[in-house]
């Protein structure tokens, strides 16, 4: 027994005619006698007096078109429960965004998302994408931000955008001559990178592949940030990479270089837990975010995505 066949069978107690019936259901009147017959063979029972014009239900029938009323109206009431939910956006969500994003991407868009939504508030929390995972599986976080693709079962990936990579060096090398680098042109004398657990990290390293073991130097900035390792290389000397919307027109771009094509960017994602409901919320936030970013990052054939994991 499923609930279209109850459908049909409420159709045509309705219409009492099977033509007519089948219009209603959008289906051809063969298949709704036929799911009517069937079902009737499911629950031995005649629904329908058919020697009857119009046709009339029989006394079993009409108890069993009772109750599918009832229960038909049940399913359009859960239904109703979960577009309720699913457009809900009212109250408090938490919201975890990785430090390489948090400075640069939250002043975008954030005052405008809540003067549009004051009724939803944002508990904002900058951690690391590991972090973010477990604590959307753990249910300890509604929402989060960040670089995927992650490829974990019970995340699901909603993208943003796709921020280039940026070469970012001292004044003085060589990089700044040309117009733009291809990948192996990149060295690992001089390179400064964030510490472990940074995912921004791990994609330095992916783009550059080098072997942290190589260098000779401490690399790793423990606690760094990107404007650590910005202010570092002005003054001690060497480069670094940095995402394009930590790129300060003003102060930065006597440092700064682009990579040649294909540039290599990384992919921005809300993550929620695949059980998350909140649809509208995500939609909403997708919206504020899209239309403050850059239109150069959208997904385009002149880039390829850098992955962490």
């Amino acid at each position: 027994m499923t609930l279209q066949q109850l459908k049909y069978v409420v159709a045509l107690d309705t219409y009492r005619h099977f033509v007519k019936a089948s219009e209603s259901c959008h289906v051809a009147q063969s298949t709704l006698t036929l799911q009517v017959k069937k079902l009737e063979d499911q629950i031995s029972a005649v629904l329908f007096d058919r020697s009857s014009q119009p046709l009339v239900p029989t006394p079993i029938g009409e108890i069993f078109i009772m109750k599918a009323r009832r229960i038909l109206k049940e399913v359009d009431e859960l239904k109703d429960i979960i577009n309720d939910d699913h457009n809900q956006m009212d109250g408090e969500f938490k919201l975890g965004i990785i430090p390489t994003l948090a400075p640069n991407l939250l002043p975008l868009f954030i005052a405008d998302f809540i003067d549009k939504y004051p009724d939803t508030t944002l508990v904002i929390e900058e951690l690391q994408s590991e972090e973010i995972i477990e604590q959307l599986e753990n249910k300890q976080l509604d929402i989060g931000i960040l670089a995927t693709p992650l490829q974990e079962p019970n995340i699901r990936e909603v993208p943003l955008f796709y921020e280039p990579f940026l070469i970012f060096t001292d004044e003085n090398n060589e990089l700044l001559q040309r117009d733009s680098i291809a990948v192996d042109q990149l060295k690992p004398k001089g390179l400064w990178i964030l510490r472990q657990g940074h995912c921004f990290r791990n994609q330095t390293l992916n783009i550059c592949q080098f072997d942290v073991s190589e260098h000779h130097r401490n690399l790793i900035m423990e606690g760094g940030s990107i404007e650590t390792l910005k202010k570092m290389v002005r003054k001690v000397s060497g480069y670094t990479l940095i995402p394009e919307l930590s790129f300060d027109r003003n102060q930065d771009a006597p440092n700064t270089v682009h990579f040649s094509d294909p540039q290599p960017v990384r992919e921005v994602s809300i993550v929620v837990h695949k059980h998350f409901t909140k649809e509208r919320l995500i939609n909403e936030l997708r919206k504020s975010v899209v239309a403050h970013t850059p239109d150069h990052f959208k997904k385009n054939t002149r880039s390829r995505t850098v992955t962490w994991r």
